[in-house]
């Protein structure tokens, strides 16, 4: 086996750093109860509501990203492959820079110092290699890596990523969700099951 697996809102979990700042900010009442998409939404329904996010975006995928965390048991499952010699590698699409950040916080760094941060890269967690990260400035390369690094499964939380024609055939196509469409061989709602399902292929 080896497997590739998306960063944002794969990996890692932004939605109570999102929440925060959108309530600092005045965007949603202080009691808003609802996880990153239901915020999304929300914010879009704002005058300049589209801009308004993409600068929260800048904000919490640079800036703002120490106080997000590892999604639960995804720590684990890197750890998993590295005992049972599985090579993994994160591959996602991530701009250098936010679209509408004032700060011009280079993002790609920003998520390496998040990893090194929570120890994916110690040599005796053996979680993760440094140099097993890529990121990518469009979904175009980011499907280009993914086909050139010849993965057997890929880990992503957006359907449309598996949808699009350039995700290389014979893949195992991963949703990070509760439910997907048929572009997808196998959804899991948390790391557990996708640790069920990654495992149970290799028999």
């Amino acid at each position: 086996m080896r497997i590739g697996i998306d960063f944002d809102n794969t990996l890692i979990d932004y939605d109570r750093v999102f929440l925060a700042a959108a309530c600092e900010r005045g965007l949603v009442a202080a009691d808003f109860i609802g996880a990153k998409r239901a915020l999304r939404d929300a914010i879009r329904l704002l005058p300049d509501g589209e801009l308004t996010w993409q600068r929260l975006q800048g904000y919490v995928y640079g800036a703002g990203i120490g106080g997000a965390v590892p999604f639960a048991g995804a720590i684990e499952f890197l750890r998993r492959c590295a005992r049972e010699n599985v090579p993994t590698y994160i591959v996602s699409h991530k701009t250098r820079y936010g679209h509408h950040d004032p700060a011009r916080v280079n993002l790609h760094e920003a998520a390496r110092g998040w990893m090194t941060a929570q120890g994916f890269f110690r040599a005796e967690d053996g979680a993760l290699a440094a140099d097993h990260v890529f990121f990518e400035e469009d979904r175009g390369q980011k499907l280009a890596r993914v086909a050139a690094l010849g993965f057997t499964h890929f880990i992503d939380d957006l359907e449309e990523v598996f949808a699009d024609p350039h995700f290389p055939s014979g893949v195992r196509r991963i949703l990070f969700a509760a439910a997907g469409a048929e572009c997808c061989d196998v959804c899991c709602a948390d790391w557990r099951e996708i640790a069920a399902a990654v495992f149970r292929d290799a028999g």
